[in-house]
């Protein structure tokens, strides 16, 4: 019975590509879904031997710690150099998207309270 090990949903490219390489490299044989067209599965990938799970799963514990703490360590860097991103950084990068995005919150919002509001 087929095993899943990572559903690819918002997982980076790279993180699925590191992932693969691990398999193949302590010969873990594995198979991928690619997502649906209409997005209800992101995809995923699985392992085809029900005895590689554990190895499998220990393998996947210590790689996330690994990047997690490489991912980490990026991040200070950035904030060190300042090329970190931020929401001020965003906004002033995206001012159309950002001012779209206010609009439509402040249309929810009115279009929420409207039946509460008393002129």
């Amino acid at each position: 019975m087929t095993t899943l090990l990572l559903n690819l949903r918002r997982v980076p490219d790279d993180e699925a590509d590191e992932v693969r390489a691990l398999l193949e490299r302590h010969d873990i044989p594995f198979y991928e879904t690619r997502p649906s067209l209409w997005g209800v599965s992101a995809g995923g990938i699985w392992l085809t031997r029900p005895e590689d799970r554990q190895r499998a799963q220990a393998l996947m514990a210590e790689y996330q710690q690994d990047r997690g703490q490489r991912q980490r360590a990026a991040y200070e860097e950035a904030r060190r150099l300042g090329t970190a991103p931020t929401l001020w950084r965003r906004l002033r990068e995206q001012p159309v998207q950002a001012l779209a995005m206010l609009l439509a919150v402040i249309a929810l919002l009115l279009i929420t309270l409207l039946p509460f509001l008393t002129f």
